[in-house]
């Protein structure tokens, strides 16, 4: 069985109802982002991060996975296939895949600040506001189990293992722009066909061999993409 690894970013998800990442002046949302997306942000005011993520995960329970998450999961059928996230939210999971890998942490969960004995957090699911004063079982306080910049990326190295295995690489909805995630596409081996899906792509036709740009958003393109992955396999 073949193996497609599938990058997504902000663009699928947007599609759903959530607001991207960031946009050109460095805000999210109104906030500047290192002000609610870096331990020093977080060490300087937690409540004002505590609340940023609150109403994150307040808005991702209003929405639901669109055509294309719902897209990628038919893939599972056919294919041996990884979805790679840069995303927070657990669309990719309500929408029923099974393997996914999330880069830069997730909303729904919570873990300590500091590490146990063992040499590692406490990580909680977590549906509710969290505020100060939450702590896991070892009297530490609670922050979202989020990727900060500046911070390590716990599940770079299985993300590149498993891109080094890819016959297919699929791009969806990033701008290739937030690094180490940007750099898993240099992992594949030589003329994997790559698909980048987005409407308004950052990448030029020329960019890697065996490229093909599908200029329209997640929930055009990629229903059509997995169809025609699917009749061709």
């Amino acid at each position: 069985m073949k193996k497609i690894v599938v990058l997504t970013g902000a663009g699928i998800s947007a599609e759903s109802g959530i607001q991207t990442f960031r946009d050109a002046d460095g805000l999210w949302e109104g906030y500047d982002v290192m002000e609610v997306a870096s331990p020093q942000g977080f060490e300087k005011n937690p409540k004002l991060v505590l609340d940023f993520y609150n109403q994150r995960r307040k808005q991702l329970l209003k929405v639901a996975p669109n055509e294309a998450h719902l897209a990628l999961k038919n893939l599972e059928e056919y294919f041996e296939t990884t979805i790679i996230t840069q995303n927070i939210d657990d669309l990719h999971e309500r929408a029923g895949s099974k393997a996914i890998i999330h880069l830069h942490g997730e909303l729904l969960k919570v873990r300590s600040t500091k590490i146990s004995r063992i040499g590692a957090p406490v990580i909680l699911d977590w549906k509710k506001d969290l505020k100060i004063g939450d702590k896991c079982i070892n009297g530490h306080q609670l922050r979202p189990h989020i990727v900060w910049f500046g911070e390590a990326v716990p599940l770079l190295d299985r993300a590149i293992e498993i891109t080094q295995e890819a016959d297919i690489l699929i791009i969806i909805g990033t701008s290739m722009q937030v690094y180490p995630a940007a750099s898993l596409v240099n992992f594949i081996k030589d003329d994997t066909p790559i698909y980048f899906v987005d409407p308004r792509p950052s990448i030029s036709k020329n960019a890697f061999n065996n490229l093909t740009i599908i200029e329209k958003t997640a929930v055009e393109g990629i229903p059509e993409l997995v169809t025609q992955l699917i009749k061709t396999n």
